[in-house]
């Protein structure tokens, strides 16, 4: 899924936050981008400082086996923003490695977006991406605290598994088969 040519164009702003209407999210278009750059950042700093309130003893990204922005480019992976114009609504992440198996990072939604189906949205857009790649077999791990992010994954076909990682954040672990396989 390349870039829109469009969208380099236009100054890209933070997340949207109290402003996002159910009107915007009706013009919301998902799009890969630069997972170092403008709107990633703005959805990754938002995302990390709702960990930060929500995990008991906060969250430090330092501390979390955060990806690397090459493994969230292609051909390895790939990086999501939900937009609205120049509103970033949501993001998620596919880290790769160039082989079958890859995992979903930082799924995130604006908390005024939330309730309407994006998180849904982008996940497919993600699967979508890693079939694009070849990967059959997608992870993610979570945090017990994230109940709404847990309740998607159970119910959107991913299966849960046993600790594949040492995350010291990640205490609830998925997986999920693609195209059949």
């Amino acid at each position: 899924m390349p870039s829109d040519p469009a969208a380099g164009s236009r100054r890209l702003v933070q997340p949207a936050g109290a402003d996002a209407t159910a009107a915007e999210l009706g013009r919301v278009v998902i799009r890969e981008v630069d997972p170092a750059g403008e709107p990633a950042r703005g959805c990754l700093l938002a995302y990390y400082d709702e960990l930060a309130r929500r995990f008991p003893g906060g969250f430090e990204v330092e501390r979390s086996r955060d990806p690397l922005a090459a493994d969230l480019r292609r051909p390895r992976g790939a990086f999501l923003v939900a937009l609205d114009g120049g509103l970033a609504l949501g993001c998620v992440g596919l880290k790769g490695s160039g082989g079958e198996c890859a995992e979903i990072k930082r799924l995130w939604v604006s908390p005024r977006a939330r309730g309407r189906g994006l998180a849904l949205r982008l996940m497919a857009s993600a699967e979508r991406a890693a079939g694009e790649l070849g990967v059959r077999l997608l992870r993610l791990d979570s945090h017990r605290s994230l109940h709404e992010a847990i309740a998607l994954y159970r119910g959107s076909g991913w299966t849960e598994i046993a600790r594949f990682n040492d995350d010291p954040y990640a205490q609830v672990f998925f997986e999920k088969r693609l195209g059949g396989a």
